[in-house]
């Protein structure tokens, strides 16, 4: 299940319509979707994308999106680090960035131009947008794994238009789960694992 966390107000949203109510006014979607018992162990790429086409296809009804694909990051994928440097800076694109989570962990940061940065921990069955030209970045939790279905409006996807001085620089790449850890001289307070 999400959770948003406000670390500036110490605040924490666990529940999945106050996250939705909470997100709603930056443009941001959130959906819960199930996932249990339609995936077998080992689910190839194909079998997820036809499992979910109901949901794909209202999505993409939705948000003009004309192409889906499954992305399948492990600690053992190589040149993982580099891959996740390409996001791990606050930026920018031209279309929205959809994700749903079918297995694994991830942290979006999201810098709205009006209100605090704020992060949502997406978890298995997770769906959100980030809308275009949100400030966001994004962090991979402990077990550096996610596997998601990604919606794109141009099928050569997008390309980060990173942000000088970004903000990501002042927040701990950490998950959620544990009490705060105390604020260091210029990076926000966090969550420990």
């Amino acid at each position: 299940m999400a959770t948003v966390t406000v670390a500036d107000d110490n605040r924490r949203i666990e529940d999945p319509e106050a996250i939705r109510e909470f997100l709603a006014p930056f443009g941001i979607w959130y959906e819960k979707w199930d996932v249990e018992g339609r995936l077998g162990d080992s689910p190839t790429d194909e079998q997820i994308l036809a499992e979910y086409k109901p949901e794909i296809d209202r999505l993409s009804e939705r948000g003009g999106y004309v192409t889906a694909d499954v992305i399948n990051v492990k600690s053992d994928t190589p040149n993982l680090d580099a891959m996740l440097a390409k996001f791990d800076k606050e930026h920018t694109h031209s279309e929205d960035e959809v994700r749903f989570t079918v297995a694994g962990r991830g942290v979006f940061w999201i810098s709205p131009d009006e209100g605090p940065v704020f992060s949502v921990e997406v978890t298995t069955g997770d769906l959100i947008n980030v809308p275009a030209g949100t400030k966001h970045w994004f962090h991979l939790c402990g077990d550096r794994q996610i596997r998601c279905i990604r919606l794109f409006q141009d099928p050569s996807g997008w390309t980060p238009e990173y942000i000088e001085g970004g903000v990501h620089t002042q927040h701990q790449p950490v998950c959620w789960g544990g009490s705060y850890l105390p604020k260091a001289e210029g990076i926000k307070g966090a969550v420990k694992l």
